[in-house]
């Protein structure tokens, strides 16, 4: 039997199987707590550990996690009335620090913070593996909500906090754990969208209603003021403060990609928007701005798919259709978000990859169009508003400008349109010496371009050690950020690294989206295996020198790669991942995704789900290339047992196959510095040893 292999079951143990997909051996690794299950994973860790967490790892860790704790790495912060307000975790701070200062202040090379709060504190007095998840203010009010998460869990505490006084408010507004949302109406009002409580939680696990909570109020006694059957994703609500009515937008989605908006006021839904309902929709003042997913007919006008279209919501309430055509993709360039900003406008674009920002300004009579030209059209460039509420902002924007081989650059644009000014510049981690980052294209099985970044050295010499890293999935677009720790631990060592652009992705729109979800999900994994054999093709490397990461969607693309594409590749490191679609409907919030995969219950969509379940497709007696599956036990998006029963099955049938499941760190790889970079580092010593590269 193989280092890693387990005698859970006899070797030669094929269940399940594609044949008998129900004949499943391994449900008892789904019970999240269950004893045996951690005795598995308890005894799963220590192999893994044993064999790839020695003197190397240790030290690895601590250097990539003293690179995440450095005091000059960027504090990302937001605006909140006079002050901006940062989260910030360093060594000795390992939860964190949430603090404000002003941007007078902020402007220095080293400001001076007040803490509001401290995280790691908090913890020890409570006795509780608390994190901050996310915070809601309200304009002019020193009170917020914390939502504290245990250990990077989706599902939150929310509790009310005083930010004059540095405390929690004595008999405040607390929601016990769920997975919850609140937006202020004024101080003594919330309108929660939360799954704690009975009956208050749909099939994926979010909020069935959304509630007026009042002060003082027990939760219970909350008016139920719009809600969705258990059947559909959730509810949600925001407010618009930028107007004079500042009106409650509620959205009710139906799945992934569908939602119904409804127009509203605190009390609850009154008009129902009439328009398609695979849509973005950004409301400002009295204007509206939609992005069409699909190609739609509306008053007779035929708007192509990704187009952005504008109305005043006066004239569209009064029944006009008179949109204006804010942004028409093509196949290689696609709008990939936009904003309001202090009546502006911000469009985000992906041109041939290479980004984009537009500024439409709406009047009366015209919507004005300009270029926002004071930023690069190459590398990697991120806008947002500098303020948390549309309603408080100036037109302030903050950029990120970095790429794989140059450091962030945080830079303020005021009022939008000034030349932008450098904030603060992040240290350089790793020495780039002699490296280059190239743009390639492969060519898939039915003959579609695939991009791909590749970042190394100038010259080939056929034997790189190559890291591949790809997504696929979601729309969403992967972007070449500079990465400390492949920078640090692959690049800088010798290594190259190459992310692909994968269909079903939103790199090129809703068409190189729908070409890899679905049916359509095999594409988006033989893109990938075409990557691997276009570097070995070009005299990059061999089959054997390449090891491939990819977690959640990704995982998804990484046991695809395990069971479909072994040949093309020496190492495989799986992460947070879906891998059994036969079950992953019934697994937390499994049953969200059902848009972006299929429904298995169905069987004409279990017959193309079932192309791509390596969980049933495994079998006996074939060539697969080491794995080592990475899950953290608090994930409650992704279930931890599609990666417990994989390794089950995969060592019952003699393969090289590993675990590793820490106790905490939600959907990601820690709850802090040190828990991230040793998940990270675990992988990467696992890699390098399977495809022979190891540190002299």
């Amino acid at each position: 039997m193989v280092e890693g292999t387990s005698p859970t079951e006899p070797p030669g143990h094929g269940k399940p199987s594609l044949s008998a997909p129900d004949d499943d051996p391994y449900l008892w690794l789904e019970e999240m707590e269950g004893s045996r299950a951690l005795d598995f994973v308890e005894q799963q860790n220590g192999k893994t550990l044993q064999v790839f967490g020695g003197a190397t790892f240790t030290q690895d860790r601590d250097e990539l996690a003293s690179i995440y704790a450095r005091a000059d790495n960027i504090p990302y912060v937001s605006r909140h009335g006079d002050h901006l307000y940062n989260l910030w975790k360093d060594a000795n701070n390992p939860r964190g620090l949430w603090r404000r200062t002003n941007l007078e202040e902020f402007r220095k090379s080293k400001p001076s913070w007040d803490v509001l709060l401290d995280m790691d504190r908090l913890a020890a007095i409570e006795g509780e593996d608390w994190l901050v998840s996310w915070i809601a203010m309200l304009p002019g009010s020193s009170q917020v909500i914390l939502a504290l998460s245990r250990g990077g869990s989706d599902a939150v505490t929310l509790r009310e906090f005083d930010m004059a006084t540095k405390s929690f408010v004595p008999n405040g507004f607390v929601l016990e754990e769920g997975k919850s949302s609140a937006t202020w109406v004024d101080q003594d009002k919330l309108l929660v969208s939360s799954a704690y409580g009975e009956g208050m939680a749909t099939v994926s696990g979010y909020a069935r209603t959304v509630r007026l909570w009042r002060r003082g109020d027990p939760i219970e006694r909350a008016a139920v003021v719009f809600e969705t059957t258990a059947d559909r994703i959730g509810v949600g609500c925001t407010i618009d403060r930028t107007g004079q009515e500042k009106p409650v937008w509620f959205t009710d989605q139906l799945d992934f990609f569908n939602s119904h908006t409804w127009l509203g006021t605190e009390s609850g839904a009154k008009i129902k928007l009439d328009l398609p309902t695979d849509i973005w929709l950004q409301a400002h003042q009295d204007w509206l701005a939609v992005k069409l997913r699909s190609a739609a007919t509306i008053a007779g006008v035929i708007y192509p798919a990704d187009t952005l279209i504008g109305i005043s919501l006066s004239s569209f309430l009064a029944g006009k259709r008179n949109f204006a055509v804010l942004f028409v993709a093509s196949p290689r360039r696609a709008l990939q978000g936009f904003f309001w900003s202090a009546g502006k406008l911000i469009l985000s674009v992906l041109d041939e990859l290479r980004p984009v920002f537009g500024i439409c300004t709406p009047s009366a009579s015209t919507w004005n169009r300009e270029r926002l030209n004071a930023l690069p059209d190459i590398g990697v460039v991120d806008v947002w508003p500098l303020d948390r509420d549309p309603s408080e902002s100036n037109g302030d924007l903050l950029a990120k400008i970095q790429d794989p081989l140059t450091p962030p650059l945080l830079m303020l644009l005021e009022q939008g349109v000034a030349s932008p000014a450098v904030l603060k510049e992040a240290p350089k981690t790793f020495v780039a010496d002699g490296l280059v980052v190239t743009q390639h294209e492969a060519i898939s099985v039915d003959g579609e371009r695939i991009p791909y970044v590749q970042t190394g050295p100038k010259q080939e010499t056929g034997e790189a050690p190559v890291h591949m890293s790809g997504y696929g999935g979601f729309g969403i677009s992967v972007k070449p950020y500079y990465n400390s720790a492949l920078g640090k631990l692959w690049l800088e060592r010798g290594g190259t690294t190459v992310q692909a652009h994968l269909r079903g992705g939103g790199e090129f729109g809703t068409r190189w989206h729908d070409a890899g979800r679905l049916a359509g999900k095999r594409l988006s994994h033989d893109d990938f295996a075409s990557v691997a054999a276009d570097l070995v093709r070009r005299g990059v490397t061999q089959a054997k020198r390449i090891a491939a990461e990819g977690g959640s969607n990704g995982g998804i693309l990484i046991s695809n790669m395990l069971t479909r594409y072994p040949e093309r590749f020496g190492a495989l490191f799986c992460t947070i991942p879906l891998i059994d679609m036969r079950r992953y409907t019934k697994l937390l919030a499994g049953a969200s995704w059902i848009a972006e995969f299929g429904d298995p219950d169905k069987p004409e969509e279990w017959e193309w789900l079932k192309t791509y379940s390596a969980y049933h497709i495994a079998e006996p007696g074939q060539d697969y290339p080491p794995i080592l599956i990475a899950t953290t036990r608090r994930d409650d998006r992704v279930h931890p047992g599609h990666a417990r029963k994989m390794v089950a099955k995969l060592q019952a049938m003699g393969y090289e196959a590993y675990l590793y499941e820490p106790d905490a760190g939600g959907h990601g790889y820690g709850r802090d510095n040190k828990e991230q970079a040793g998940f990270q580092v675990l992988g990467f010593q696992f890699l390098k040893s399977k495809i022979g590269w190891l540190d002299a």
